[in-house]
């Protein structure tokens, strides 16, 4: 993988062609929504929505954030700059084609709505972006599901304004051009990817997040430590072959721009992860740091891309028996994103070590600035990240959340069938790796 050094390029290079004639990529995008930052931003969101035209405007939200009072707190504020506004509390955490789909169903049948605000995690966010898509475009939701699970349609046209407001500290949905669901029927976690799903504007408020239990801080900002380490050592973007504009993905591999966000992303997380978790209820400088990371590295992932561990997660997730987290609502067994993606990603940076040391042992000072520097450098990021997870209770491996190596077999064929995110690891996997990174995650410690 280039490491996007200062050395000037060969007049090969610079023409974007191999010694072999291949025509490398020169081309990297970068985008991410207008950003609104701070404490208190959350009730200017009728001013903001204001903005836009809108007259109707609909607040998807899940159960748990709809009963601390923020989302009608949202539409009263909309109210106030004479735009009508109404709740929908019905998002499922950690949602599905099923729970997509009756989401999409309420909406259409309580509308036509002019614009959508999202209130919650990830998984509000993520709903929203597929009703919006759905209500604005049509057809049905597997059209656009990524290939080779759905149909991987290009939405047609734009889409209605949506302002994404988080009130976990992880996912930076808010950021991103993409979104994640369940497919119930065959047991996989999939999702749509377009530059039209990003939201038009991000209201984060660190606020929001002050009473978020330990646990679900700690899944959260898992999510965050993935988000940036995955897009700061994916493939570089001019080492994939050339894409003709309408063929190339939201994911075009690590680039400089995103790689100044993940940085900054992992600078915040050494400064503030712990402490957010043991103190979030009452620092709020932690808390604002935390936001501020899975922002920065939600504007880093959402343009590089992720791999491996963001691949295992989703059979992980999608394959769960029995796990109920704490902290999490106890009514259907589930793993928590955050976690289903750290479980396996020690294993999988060992395999990834390789195809860039440099960048490896760059994200391990980042994340800890004093740790002892190990004999053998393939070790320090996972030594890093194992003993991050120990410290702020993510559970041991996928034998923890339910997974012996006799499952392996059954989860690695969900993870394969992620090639949007399997195309983006900075070295060819396989079969063969994808089983052995599982195997070796059973227990991480």
């Amino acid at each position: 993988m280039s490491s996007g050094d200062d050395s000037g390029p060969t007049s090969s290079e610079a023409s974007g062609e191999t010694a072999a004639g291949t025509v490398e990529e020169t081309v990297f995008t970068w985008g991410a929504p207008p950003l609104k930052f701070g404490a208190g931003a959350s009730d200017e969101i009728g001013f903001d929505m204001s903005q836009y035209g809108v007259e109707r405007v609909l607040v998807l939200t899940d159960p748990g954030v709809a009963a601390l009072g923020i989302p009608q707190r949202v539409a009263e504020n909309l109210k106030r700059y004479g735009i009508e506004a109404a709740v929908f509390d019905g998002v499922h955490v950690e949602p599905s084609d099923a729970s997509f789909a009756a989401a999409v169903d309420h909406a259409r049948e309580s509308g036509p709505w002019d614009g959508f605000v999202a209130v919650g995690g990830g998984s509000a966010i993520d709903t929203a972006k597929a009703v919006d898509l759905l209500t604005s475009c049509g057809g049905e939701l597997m059209d656009y599901v990524n290939k080779p699970v759905g149909r991987g349609v290009v939405p047609p046209g734009p889409l209605k304004p949506l302002v994404a407001v988080p009130t976990t500290a992880g996912t930076g949905a808010e950021s991103t051009a993409m979104c994640v669901l369940d497919v119930l029927s065959m047991k996989v976690k999939t999702g749509i990817s377009h530059w039209r799903l990003r939201p038009a504007l991000a209201v984060v408020d660190p606020l929001l997040t002050m009473s978020l239990p330990p646990e679900v801080t700690a899944s959260a900002g898992m999510d965050i430590v993935c988000h940036a380490l995955e897009s700061y050592t994916a493939g570089w973007y001019g080492d994939s072959a050339r894409h003709r504009p309408e063929e190339r993905v939201t994911y075009c591999g690590s680039n400089p721009v995103s790689d100044l966000w993940c940085e900054k992303a992992m600078d915040l997380i050494a400064k503030s992860f712990r402490r957010a978790v043991h103190h979030g209820a009452e620092d709020v400088e932690a808390r604002t740091d935390m936001l501020m990371a899975a922002t920065f590295a939600g504007m880093g992932f959402g343009n590089s891309g992720v791999h491996i561990p963001h691949a295992n997660a989703y059979p992980i997730a999608g394959m769960v028996k029995d796990y109920r987290p704490a902290g999490y609502p106890q009514d259907e067994p589930m793993v928590p994103h955050g976690q289903s993606v750290s479980l396996t990603a020690p294993e999988a940076f060992r395999f990834s070590f390789s195809s860039a040391p440099e960048r490896h042992l760059r994200a391990a000072s980042l994340l800890a600035p004093d740790a002892e520097r190990l004999s053998d450098p393939s070790e320090q990021l996972p030594r890093v990240l194992v003993g991050l997870m120990r410290d702020i209770g993510i559970p041991n491996g996928i034998g923890a959340v339910g997974y012996g190596e006799s499952d392996v077999p059954d989860l690695v064929p969900g993870t394969m069938k992620q090639q949007r995110l399997l195309t983006t690891c900075p070295k060819p996997v396989n079969e063969e790796d994808i089983e052995r990174i599982l195997l070796n995650s059973v227990q991480n410690w």
